[in-house]
């Protein structure tokens, strides 16, 4: 790793210990140490206000057009001490990186101007706990299609009638699919991923070019004298321009680089019909709009905005992906998705003059009245014909005549605005650059940049996000729209080796898009980069899997194992030769349950549900037997032995004697159990109870390395860890600068590795588990079937699920406890000596003198005494494990670790 600079490259200042570079395609500390960042969306929930769940459609409209619902209370609820849980959870998961997702709604839906400080005092009473826990934030502008009042979540429902939209008609028209409508009254019955498919639809298709390219394709849309484009990017940008200054402006600045490092752009931003090539067709290739029931042409959705019936394609989505199966009648019968003015002096609706009673604008009504559709208003089509005029009136710029290609064109303009607000308030922000889905990302200069950026694309494997189904085979969906491919056939992946080689290969051409951000590369359609290019670095901003799948399958028999190779494969791809950073989405602490899912369009990606939690009081521990004296780790591990065994089933069970409970012994544990939470005093059950495909995300991982990650490998099944770092003359770290994180000094800065202690867990621990079915085994989870249904009722009545609030003495008093003898390993280093000590192991090796050649050092984990295996409970009595994780126990009433 290059030598890394004392001075901000953004602001010239110094560094501080907390500062994190990105160079040489990498998150670096400021020691020169090469970080992963590795996390969660922290959460999906705050897309709408506690307890508004996208199918609920009771006051959905009302209290949108009284101002909107306030969000305090996301991401998690400071108040009642839940969020101490659910951040020792994750940090228990080794995750040190969080991903913030913020809507413009939760911060003006009172109106234009109208900002909820309220709800950003709570945004940095969030942060300020987030930093407590140890965690690095980056702040997410997040959007789904627009707004909640579309269908997915965002903006303020007031930027709707701003554009001139009747929202009780976007059902009707199908202009979006709204949940809560769409399928009244069996919200239930929403297809699967029917939200994506609005962005085939007319209100997303208009709200974007609106929002991207207002000025270009439709000058004569004027609200308080600018046009719609300034209008709706000035509101948001001030938005979150105001949540900026807030949180800078905290304690002195206190939450900057300590938590908050950087800035996402815009959540999956959205071309809307910028450079379509003819509004007659859609695309005959698959993009990034999901092809899934009816899917209008540009022309027919204008023609349903107006309301006239069409007759549209319809699509199914199967096991081979997306297929025309016939066609769909869609009739609004007569209702029209743009807005008419109000003529009652009484009404809350827009006046005929163009001024808005509530929310204050004035439009210009001599260019933009009310009553009809603005795309026919600017000569794109006649109403009365339902001709289209000019079918490739959103091909080139009518400005400048040349081809619209959006992401350098528009997009990048907006990110510009975006970066700047931002860095007024918070000049050291790292500018994440997200770009639309799959799209390439720009070149952006080096006066935007300031050496502070990195590259923040999206993966899912799409064929099983769709399907709900982990299947056989899979498609380089990437690789096909890159133009990899001469033909289709050629991207089918089969088997799961293919697959899971497949997806690390997509993974891979993210990480080199990353490069054209500082001009290290170039896309197909730019020219060659600066002089002096820099390399950023990638962070997989979303990653994850479905839970639900097979219909819910693994809610009636508690088998997750399908869900844990779909997430194994796609995060297993951000490791071999990519190690890359990521932020799974995502972990929704609150409104989470099998029968919403995250509470948002029928989605289910939360890693953790209370609804798979078992209730731990059910059933007591046994008394482990005894065991042989175990060998101090504090002892062992500053051994420069290449290979050393570090740990022993002990009979004075020192691997508990740490852990936080008022009692030496587990057998009272249950007194400190919490079943709201699913807090625990033994680390194994409280990592992994309500926990789902555990096993897949809580892997080990380099977390600081002293040199390159070269390779990255992890075998589940066999509990296999592998770690290859390459070390330079160049990587030495700077003397007498403490790093990233570093509390102790020592005499040279490690490499530290973070070891799941759900994988490799002292068998005291094991011993004394719950979860692992000793003593009889946890009681029914609270979303299942049967016995375990209404157990929710139940422990919400419980004098044991009293807020935990008053429990708390301490900053953070359910972190895993840092000792020496959680872990049992087995551990082969091929140079240096290492320690472990709580989960993490601490690696040092010598670098490489001036002018000396590259060397490669090896890790090798695995744990001592072989993979962990549950009970099985057979006949009531305790047999040993069975085959896999999970043997016969799942017969006798569903898997006990998801």
């Amino acid at each position: 790793m290059p030598l890394v600079p004392s001075i901000s490259p953004a602001t010239g200042r110094r560094t501080s210990e907390a500062f994190i570079h990105t160079v040489d395609c990498n998150f670096v500390d400021n020691a020169g140490r090469t970080l992963l960042l590795r996390g969660v969306n922290l959460s999906g929930a705050s897309k709408a206000p506690v307890g508004q769940l996208s199918h609920q459609l009771d006051g959905f409209w009302e209290s949108a057009e009284q101002g909107g619902l306030s969000f305090v209370g996301r991401p998690l609820n400071i108040d009642d001490g839940s969020a101490d849980v659910h951040l020792a959870r994750l940090r228990g998961w080794g995750f040190n990186f969080l991903r913030f997702p913020v809507t413009w709604e939760a911060l003006e839906h009172e109106g234009p101007g109208k900002y909820d400080f309220e709800f950003m005092d709570y945004t940095i009473r969030v942060l300020c706990k987030c930093r407590d826990y140890g965690f690095r934030v980056y702040m997410d502008p997040h959007q789904d299609t627009w707004s909640r009042f579309s269908g997915g979540s965002g903006a303020p429902f007031w930027t709707l009638p701003a554009c001139g939209i009747n929202p009780h008609n976007i059902t009707a028209t199908q202009a979006a699919i709204l949940h809560c409508e769409y399928t009244y009254p069996t919200p239930a019955a929403l297809p699967a991923m029917a939200w994506s498919t609005n962005y085939g639809r007319l209100f997303s298709q208009s709200l974007f070019t609106f929002f991207f390219a207002g000025r270009d394709f439709a000058p004569n849309c004027i609200i308080d004298g600018v046009n719609i484009q300034d209008y709706l990017q000035s509101h948001y940008i001030e938005a979150f321009g105001q949540l900026a200054d807030r949180i800078a402006a905290f304690e002195g600045g206190s939450l900057l680089e300590q938590c908050v490092v950087g800035w996402d752009s815009m959540n999956e931003p959205f071309e809307g019909w910028c450079g379509w090539e003819d509004l007659n067709l859609n695309p005959t290739e698959q993009g990034s709009t999901l092809k899934k029931g009816t899917y209008p042409t540009p022309a027919q959705s204008l023609r349903l905005g107006m309301g006239t019936p069409q007759t549209v394609d319809n699509w199914s989505f199967g096991t081979f992906g997306p297929a025309r199966d016939g066609t769909v009648t869609i009739d609004p019968k007569g209702h029209k998705l743009w807005a008419d003015a109000d003529p009652s002096d009484e009404g809350e609706g827009e006046r005929p003059d163009g001024t808005h009673p509530r929310w204050g604008w004035k439009r210009d009504v001599s260019k933009w009245p009310l009553g009809t559709c603005p795309w026919a208003q600017h000569g794109v089509w006649d109403v009365t014909t339902g001709f289209i005029l000019l079918p490739d009136y959103f091909l080139t710029s009518p400005s400048s005549g040349l081809p619209v290609d959006f992401i350098t064109t528009h997009w990048l303009p907006h990110f510009l605005s975006f970066a700047q607000r931002i860095r007024r308030s918070q000049p050291e922000s790292i500018l994440f650059v997200q770009p639309p889905v799959f799209g390439y990302p720009p070149h952006v200069e080096e006066e935007v940049m300031k050496g502070r950026g990195a590259y923040s694309a999206h993966y899912y494997d799409g064929l099983t996000l769709v399907t709900r189904h982990w299947n056989w085979f899979n498609a380089d969906a990437l690789g096909l729209l890159r133009g990899r491919y001469t033909a289709k056939w050629k991207a089918v992946k089969v088997g799961e080796g293919a697959i899971r080689r497949s997806l690390e290969e997509q993974i891979g051409y993210l990480k080199e898009d990353a490069l054209i951000i500082g001009g290290a590369s170039s896309s197909p359609s730019s020219s060659s980069g600066p002089s002096k290019p820099i390399s950023y670095p990638t962070i997989i901003g979303e990653i994850g899997t479905p839970f639900d799948m097979d219909d819910k399958k693994a809610y009636r028999t508690g088998d997750f194992s399908a869900q844990e190779k779909a997430l194994d494969a796609s995060l297993n791809a951000a490791d071999g030769t990519n190690g890359v950073g990521y932020t799974v989405w995502g972990y929704v602490a609150e409104d989470q349950g099998h029968e919403w899912g995250d509470g948002w369009n029928g989605e289910d990606l939360s890693i953790w549900s209370g609804d798979d939690m078992r209730d731990l009081r059910m059933s007591l521990p046994m008394t482990a037997a005894g065991a042989a004296s175990s060998l101090s780790l504090a002892t062992l591990g500053g051994s420069s032995a290449l290979s050393l065994s570090l740990s022993q089933p002990s009979s004075s069970s020192s691997a508990l004697k740490h852990l936080p409970s008022s009692s030496s012994s587990l057998s009272s544990s249950s007194q400190q159990y919490d079943p709201r939470t699913g807090h625990s005093p033994n680390p194994y059950d409280f990592l992994t109870n309500g926990a789902r495909a555990v096993r897949a995300f809580a892997r080990p991982w380099p977390v600081k390395v002293v040199g390159r990650v070269k390779e990255v490998r992890f075998e589940i099944g066999r509990a296999s860890f592998r770690l290859v770092v390459g070390v330079r003359a160049e990587d030495r770290v700077r003397e007498g600068v403490s790093g990233e994180g570093q509390e102790e000094e020592e005499e040279q800065l490690a490499t530290e590795v973070y070891i799941p202690l759900v994988h490799y867990a002292h068998p005291d621990i094991i011993e004394r588990s719950v979860m692992m079915g000793y003593g009889g085994g946890p009681g029914p989870r609270r979303g299942s079937s049967g016995p375990g249904r209404g157990l929710k009722k139940e422990v919400d009545a419980d004098a044991d699920t009293r807020s935990i609030a008053s429990d708390i003495k301490t900053k953070t008093p359910y972190l895993i406890p840092n000792t020496p003898d959680l872990l049992a390993l087995d551990v082969t280093v091929s140079h240096g000596h290492f320690s472990v000590q709580g989960q993490t192991l601490k690696w040092w090796y010598d670098v490489p003198g001036e002018g000396e050649e590259e060397r490669e050092y090896v890790l090798e984990v695995r744990r001592r005494g072989g993979v962990i295996k549950p009970r099985v409970i057979k006949n009531g009595v305790l047999v040993e494990g069975g085959d896999g994780i999970c043997g016969d126990l799942c017969e006798e009433g569903g898997c006990v670790v998801g």
